[in-house]
């Protein structure tokens, strides 16, 4: 009988490599647009370190406040991996710091995105490996369980399944299902390749701005007053 809630699961269904590089160097606002604006995480959780994120979800269910199964992930997860946990948002004990994050980069992982706290930000901050948390505190973690590994998980409001592609940069973080890579990623390419043109636009003054034109709005219902306000 499974022990629902204290449990781990040593498999997951990892995307082609080639997939998931589709995405890099994307901006994740151009990867959401294309996304109809539907699985981007909460803005709560924010990068604490510079690096990108781009890699494979290798979920954790976490008891608030407790790393157990935190500690597991690391040893588990592979290279490429980010490691998701879902810390229900808690933040009143961090649930990583400096060491376990160092351990982290010494196994390869793409980074962490972790819906609780951390702590040795300043530390954190340095660090090449990107890093993603709700919030900090010095308060540390209880070590009992239980929690799950490679269970679907919530991190923001979006549903992270194992082996989901996770996408992050300093707006946040964006969640792409494997079946749905290849024809996020071109889209997100082509909406890529257009503000390009735009900004070129911007900068030679050919940008059409005729849709904020006053006929625009008075088109649209808009009422436009010559006068002060009084």
């Amino acid at each position: 009988m499974s022990n629902v809630g204290f449990r781990i699961f040593t498999k997951i269904k990892r995307p082609d490599k080639n997939v998931v590089e589709l995405f890099r160097g994307l901006p994740v606002a151009n990867i959401a647009d294309e996304m109809n604006r539907v699985n981007c995480v909460d803005a709560r959780i924010k990068p604490v370190s510079k690096k990108p994120l781009l890699g494979t979800a290798f979920t954790v269910r976490a008891r608030i406040g407790d790393n157990l199964m935190f500690h597991k992930a690391l040893d588990m997860a592979q290279p490429g991996d980010i490691i998701v946990v879902d810390g229900r948002g808690d933040v009143v004990n961090s649930l990583t710091g400096e060491i376990m994050m160092r351990q982290a980069m010494k196994k390869g992982l793409a980074g962490v995105v972790i819906d609780g706290a951390v702590r040795d930000a300043d530390a954190l901050r340095e660090l090449d490996l990107a890093i993603y948390a709700a919030g900090i505190t010095p308060q540390g973690p209880y070590k009992d369980g239980p929690g799950e590994i490679n269970v679907p998980v919530c991190i923001g409001g979006v549903v992270v399944q194992p082996g989901d592609i996770l996408v992050g940069d300093g707006d946040g973080i964006v969640v792409i299902h494997p079946k749905d890579a290849a024809g996020t990623a071109a889209k997100a390419q082509g909406k890529f390749a257009k503000e390009q043109v735009t900004f070129k636009a911007i900068e030679e003054g050919t940008l059409d701005r005729s849709a904020y034109s006053d006929e625009a709005f008075i088109k649209r219902g808009c009422e436009i007053i010559d006068d002060y306000y009084e």
